[in-house]
């Protein structure tokens, strides 16, 4: 398997927050989504695979080459969204436009502005007109009308209409169907990445502590509703954890069709990402 980003035992030692030996190897043609809480080390992962922070350890490749000895025409084939923006409030559609003719080879002007066209975006008003939805807007074209293989995105729905996620949902599916492309990205809009992953790594506190394909999260997966006083009749070794919530139990299993056989009273139905983030981190 060909892959656009692998990390290997990155590692990140702060004085009060340690990043620890994380893992992700993405493949052509996939999405992995980076999900956590603020401050569990997403932002920190990035920076470190943009080689804007140096780590303690570790390897990162880009396109299977040492990401510190990129050529220029190859960082030119990574697009990067952050959450700082890098274009002056005084600019506007057609300023920006030029402004990136001059720095890629391979910029689109053709595919910007039919996307300009099609989000809606008006070409005349200065940046610091734009509403923060609006920005990120534009930031995500501009990442993509340059035509890279590998996108790089630390919360590119942030501050989106759910409408236009959902157009953004769709041009990312799009840029990865050739096969060729391939998405990082962080988000606590975990509902986005339903629609949009092909695996989630899940750190909390530094650690990678779930890393899964979706289809496993959609098939192995499963969640309970039960009453507390019920809770006492499942065996420890037959879930993952478990999370009280005033008389109720959610108990997590990763094993669905094994704990159907040992339980087949009890309805198991999908978790979403937001459920699961949030029993790993607070059940028992």
């Amino acid at each position: 398997m060909e892959y656009n980003l692998e990390v290997i035992n990155l590692t990140k030692n702060y004085q009060d927050f340690y990043l620890k030996q994380i893992n992700i190897k993405l493949p052509k043609g996939k999405i992995i989504g980076l999900i956590g809480e603020n401050g569990s080390g997403k932002t920190t992962t990035i920076k470190a695979i943009l080689n804007l922070m140096a780590y303690d350890n570790g390897n990162i490749k880009i396109f299977g080459k040492d990401s510190k000895k990129l050529t220029k025409e190859e960082r030119e084939q990574i697009g990067v969204v952050l959450d700082d923006s890098f274009f002056s409030p005084i600019l506007n559609v057609n300023d920006i436009n030029k402004l990136m003719k001059s720095f890629y080879h391979n910029w689109n002007e053709k595919l910007y502005y039919e996307t300009i066209k099609k989000f809606k975006i008006p070409c005349h008003k200065s940046l610091k007109e734009f509403s923060s939805g609006m920005k990120m807007k534009i930031k995500i074209l501009c990442a993509i009308a340059h035509e890279p293989k590998l996108l790089i995105l630390d919360e590119p729905t942030n501050g989106l209409d759910p409408i236009f996620r959902y157009e953004i949902i769709e041009l990312f599916n799009n840029f990865v169907s050739n096969g060729e492309n391939s998405i990082l990205m962080t988000t606590h809009i975990t509902s986005d990445l339903e629609h949009l992953a092909d695996e989630v790594i899940f750190i909390d506190n530094g650690n990678v502590i779930l890393d899964v394909s979706k289809r496993d999260i959609d098939n192995e997966y499963g969640i309970i509703e039960l009453l507390e006083e019920d809770f006492t009749n499942i065996k420890k070794e037959d879930y993952l954890k478990r999370l009280k919530y005033k008389n109720e139990c959610y108990i997590l299993v990763n094993l669905k069709d094994e704990f159907r056989k040992k339980y087949p009273n009890l309805e198991i139905r999908k978790p979403t990402l937001e459920e699961l983030m949030l029993i790993l981190v607070k059940g028992e």
